[in-house]
C-alpha cells in the first residue's frame, strides 16, 4: 500500500508519513533494488505493537527475576514449571509454549547438555554443579516476548562457568551489532568470532527469531552468518537473539521419544542466554531479558 506524503503515517505514530516514515521506506527499496534481503512492511512492527511487546517483555523479566530464587539442589523442574505457570497467571499473562504444537511444558528448562527445549518433569531434580536455562515465552494483551538466562547449581566447577560466561558475551556482543541499515549477519559474525576464540563451538541448525505477533516469525536469525549478509536491520524489527554455545562439538540431536529435547552430540555441556530487541531509529532496546 502507498501512503502520500501528507497521510497519516502506516505506523500509528500520528504523524504525516513524510515526517515519520517515508525517509526510512524509500531507504528499503533503495537496499531492495540492489539486491539485499528487506524485510516487508508486515515484518515491522507498529508504535502499538511495539508498546504491546514492550509490555509482554516486561512480565517475562519479572518471571526470570522471580523463578531465579528457586533454582537450587533438589528441586524438579516440575515445579519451576508450576511455578513459573502460577506466577504468569497472576501477571495476567499467557505461558505461550503450554500446548504450543503439542509442547506440554509453560517453560523449556535444559541442564547441562540439553541445549533447549528441554521438558519439565518430576524426574529430574537439579543437583549441585549443573548448568541450567530456563526459558520462558510470555502472551501479554495477545503479544509475544521471550527471553533465556542462565543459572548456576550449588558449585560449579570454572570450566563450566566459563562457559556461561562466554555464551553471555557471545549474546552482548551480538546486541552491539543491532542498529539500523546493518545486518543480520553482523550479529552471527561477532558470535562465532568470540565463540571460536574461545575454543567453543556455536548451534548452526537452531537460531534467533521475529517474535511479537506470533511465538516464532521471520526472520530466523543465524548464529554463525557472516558480517553483511542476511536481512537488512530496520527499524521496528522485533526479534531474539539466543546464542547456543557449546563447550565441545556443534552438532546437536532431537530426542526422538518427545520431539523436543535437542541435545550435544558429544554430551559436552551447553550455555544459552536470549534477548528480544528491537531495532530503533537510533541503535536498539532491550525488550525482554
Amino acid at each position: 500500500m502507498k501512503f502520500g506524503r501528507n497521510n497519516i503515517c502506516w505506523c500509528g505514530s500520528g504523524q504525516k508519513y513524510k515526517n515519520c516514515h517515508m525517509e526510512i521506506d524509500e531507504k528499503i527499496k533503495l537496499y531492495r533494488m540492489k539486491g539485499y534481503e528487506v524485510p516487508n512492511r508486515t515484518q515491522l512492527k507498529t508504535i502499538e505493537d511495539i508498546h504491546g511487546v514492550r509490555e509482554s517483555g516486561l512480565r517475562n523479566i519479572e518471571l526470570l527475576d522471580y523463578i531465579s530464587e528457586f533454582v537450587v539442589d533438589g528441586i524438579t523442574t516440575e515445579e519451576l514449571d508450576q511455578r513459573i505457570y502460577q506466577k504468569t497467571i497472576e501477571l495476567g499473562g499467557i505461558p505461550a509454549t503450554l500446548g504450543y504444537e503439542g509442547y506440554p511444558k509453560s517453560v523449556c528448562i535444559s541442564i547441562n547438555e540439553v541445549v533447549c527445549h528441554g521438558i519439565p518433569s518430576e524426574q529430574i531434580r537439579l543437583k549441585n554443579g549443573d548448568i541450567v536455562n530456563i526459558d520462558v515465552t510470555t502472551i501479554y494483551n495477545r503479544y509475544y516476548s521471550d527471553s533465556s538466562r542462565m543459572f548456576c547449581v550449588g558449585k560449579v566447577s570454572n570450566e563450566r562457568k566459563r562457559l556461561v560466561e562466554i555464551a553471555k558475551e557471545c549474546l552482548d556482543l551480538g546486541i552491539e551489532q543491532v542498529r539500523p541499515w546493518g545486518f543480520l549477519g553482523d550479529i552471527g559474525q561477532v558470535i562465532k568470532d568470540h565463540a571460536h576464540a574461545y575454543g567453543y563451538s556455536v548451534v548452526r541448525d537452531i537460531g534467533g527469531h521475529g517474535v511479537g505477533l506470533s511465538i516464532h516469525e521471520e526472520p530466523w536469525v543465524s548464529h554463525v552468518a557472516s558480517a553483511g549478509t542476511g536481512m537488512l536491520l530496520v527499524p521496528g524489527l522485533i526479534f531474539t537473539i539466543e546464542p547456543m554455545i557449546n563447550m565441545g562439538s556443534a552438532n546437536v540431536h532431537t530426542n526422538r521419544r518427545d520431539g523436543w529435547t535437542v541435545t550435544t552430540d558429544d554430551g559436552q555441556p551447553s550455555a544459552q542466554w536470549e534477548k528480544t530487541v528491537l531495532v530503533t531509529k537510533t541503535g536498539v532496546e532491550i525488550l525482554a531479558y
